[in-house]
């Protein structure tokens, strides 16, 4: 049974990982360490977190409906292709251990964080002027993406946020909101997956997702005072860090 220091430990440790999730796409980041830090073996905190984790993108799009008015059918496109995937990976980690990206994810990462600033810089064109094969490498992308997710799932947020930013021709702030939905409903098939096939700690996970839906909900208040491209920044310097510890683990340790 936890204690009440523990649940309170980790509803703080869910709002500081809904806001980095809303705005930065780096829940884990906050979320995975409570976990462990309360005592859950590391595979079974990270099921636990997913199970937590769409609460995040509940809270965040509760708060930008005023975003995504207009573009709920391209949610609703998008997000085919990466629960799709996700369901695919899912399915992958089950037969496969994780252990298989351990070597590529800090790079994978780390070029995440250097596409957030790049893309920054870019702008998309209009759907119907791109040619047909763009846009086929960019559902191929999302569907790969989704995969990732449900398979290992680090930074994956990123990923999408610069794929969309590519895809798209919107503002910053619409674009996130567009992914915590899409990311949401990966993170959503993943956690049903895992729900007959894992083990989900329900005791820390429920303080963990109303600390997630607070921190989720907060975030998109946040954006809208944030200039964009310090938040590009932002976002970078947290996949830096997140590849460094994951460089760590798979090569120094």
């Amino acid at each position: 049974m936890a204690s009440i220091f523990s649940l309170i430990f980790i509803l703080i440790g869910g709002v500081a990982s809904g806001l980095l999730s809303s705005v930065a796409s780096m829940a884990s980041l906050a979320s995975y360490p409570v976990l462990l830090a309360v005592g859950i073996p590391p595979v079974y905190a990270n099921v636990t977190n997913d199970a937590a984790l769409i609460w995040t993108s509940i809270g965040s799009t509760i708060s930008s409906t005023k975003e995504l008015k207009g573009h709920w059918h391209q949610v609703a496109f998008y997000s085919i292709f990466t629960v799709v995937g996700s369901l695919i990976g899912c399915r992958l980690l089950l037969a496969f251990p994780s252990s298989v990206f351990e070597k590529v994810v800090p790079i994978f990462i780390a070029g995440s964080g250097v596409m957030v600033i790049v893309s920054g810089k870019h702008h998309s064109l209009e759907p119907h002027k791109r040619p047909l094969w763009q846009e086929i490498f960019y559902i191929a992308a999302l569907l790969g993406m989704g995969v990732y997710t449900g398979y290992f799932g680090a930074a994956g947020g990123v990923i999408v946020l610069v794929l969309l930013t590519y895809i798209t021709d919107e503002k910053f702030i619409v674009v996130n909101a567009i992914k915590n939905v899409i990311c949401g409903l990966a993170n959503l098939v993943a956690l049903i997956v895992f729900i007959f096939t894992s083990r989900i700690y329900w005791m820390q996970a429920i303080p963990l997702a109303i600390g997630m839906f607070i921190g989720g909900y907060l975030g998109m208040d946040i954006l809208r005072k944030i200039p964009a491209k310090y938040v590009r920044i932002f976002i970078a310097a947290l996949a830096f860090i997140q590849a460094g510890y994951f460089f760590y683990e798979a090569y120094m340790l």
